[in-house]
């Protein structure tokens, strides 16, 4: 093992347990059933498909004989220290999940699966100039304001109009006027709590800041945040402004003590006509929310953008993570898992059961998910803007970001001091 890799490791894993209480909502497999060559461990960061993924890997030993252990992590815990955890104990697992900006972190450790056959079929994979393929794409998500088009309707609200500050404005002061009839507790679900949810507001609406209405490869604002933490203070106060029409009409109850569950289950029960939490809510809504969401008619959805500026008209699509392979690891079989995922079998349970949206040219798969319809629409039409929230420093948005939006959900501040208070952080934190 790299001495220097391991003790810097080391560093950032205190650092990690310390702010995040590590491991708390981690599920650690059963080391009896693990045989070199003919089990392997994978980590999994989407607690929204657990259930899909044993079925994935219960299919795979059907199919080889080869057992796939899952160690799945809560959303409250980040991924990274769990597995730094694991790579310190001399526990690496065979398999683990990575974000853009946690690449950096296994530098020189990762296989390069630049050889293998599922890179032909898809232009989603992790690359990097130096070190190859790394990361394997196992779905393509999209992040906007999630919509209930069943009560935007009863309204008379067109989401296709939803492409200017004015229009949201017009749109919330309607929808709030009509709360009773529609049946709605708040117009937006929208929680800023930060300990459980802090990912949420501190990567996705803070990532809108970022990419909307921008091209894919623009990275204008992106280049800047990482140039010491700067901000286009003309474009930000913008955002703020349309945060603060979030803040004012979100549900109360949720928005500085609310809870993942709290937010997702009551859109799913039609109590919030926009909810800000992404696509990957669709197998909640389908799933362990079923009952809900069939109780509420189990509406159509879709997802506009945060249209903080005048013809923002995109959402933001990417994979938000990929699997990866360690060196440390059981590389034959994780290669090979890898693969047989990428095949028919692997699409049909990631697509049709987990509500995927395939990032493999040759799928020939659809979601039956209830978000599918909109991504599809948004891509088709070239309405698609990038993630690079997921290239900031490494832990800004859980660490340091979501407490500013906290601070202005709580009344603490107003849209300029939002604007003072996120300038002040991000500096602080890209100083070191």
């Amino acid at each position: 093992m790299n001495k220097r890799n391991k003790s810097i490791i080391a560093a950032l894993l205190v650092s990690i347990l310390l702010l995040t209480g590590c491991g708390s909502n981690a599920v650690m497999p059963s080391e009896a059933d693990s045989k070199e060559g003919t089990a392997i461990t994978m980590v999994n960061s989407k607690i929204e498909v657990v259930n899909q993924l044993q079925d994935l890997a219960e299919a795979y030993k059907k199919e080889t004989g080869v057992t796939v252990n899952i160690i799945n992590v809560g959303p409250s815990v980040d991924p990274q220290a769990t597995i730094k955890g694991l790579y310190l104990s001399d526990r690496m697992p065979d398999l683990i999940v990575c974000e853009s900006s946690s690449f950096a972190g296994w530098e020189g450790l990762l296989v390069d699966m630049s050889d293998q056959e599922w890179t032909k079929r898809t232009d989603l994979a992790y690359t990097d100039s130096t070190y190859g393929t790394m990361g394997f794409p196992f779905t393509t998500e999209a992040i906007g304001l999630a919509y209930n088009a069943e009560i935007l309707k009863k309204a008379g609200i067109d989401p296709a109009t939803l492409t200017s500050p004015s229009a949201y404005k017009n749109a919330f002061k309607t929808l709030d006027s009509k709360k009773k009839e529609l049946g709605l507790t708040a117009v937006v679900g929208f929680c800023t709590e930060p300990e459980g949810l802090g990912w949420s507001s501190g990567n996705h609406v803070f990532g809108a800041y970022l990419d909307s209405g921008l091209a894919r490869n623009d990275t204008k604002y992106i280049d800047l945040l990482n140039d010491g933490g700067k901000l286009d203070e003309e474009r930000f106060a913008a955002f703020a402004d349309f945060v603060g029409l979030l803040n004012k009409y979100s549900d109360p109850a949720l928005l500085t003590n609310g809870t993942y569950t709290d937010q997702v289950r009551n859109f799913a029960s039609g109590k919030y006509a926009f909810v800000t939490q992404g696509s990957w809510i669709g197998a909640l809504l389908t799933g362990d929310y079923a009952a809900d969401y069939k109780a509420a008619g189990s509406f159509e959805v879709g997802m506009a953008p945060y249209a903080f500026i005048d013809g923002q008209d995109t959402i933001l699509t990417s994979p938000p993570s990929w699997w990866v392979v360690p060196k440390e690891g059981n590389v034959k079989e994780a290669e090979a898992y890898l693969q047989w995922c990428s095949g028919s079998a692997g699409q049909q349970i990631l697509v049709e059961k987990a509500g995927f949206a395939s990032p493999f040219s040759d799928c020939k798969y659809t979601a039956d998910d209830p978000f599918a319809a909109t991504i599809a629409a948004h891509i088709a039409a070239g309405k698609t803007s990038n993630w690079h929230w997921m290239n900031a420093k490494q832990g800004l948005g859980q660490n340091a970001v979501c407490y500013v939006f906290a601070d202005y959900a709580a009344g603490k501040t107003d849209a300029a001091g939002f604007l003072k208070a996120m300038k002040a952080q991000l500096a602080d934190y890209y100083k070191d």
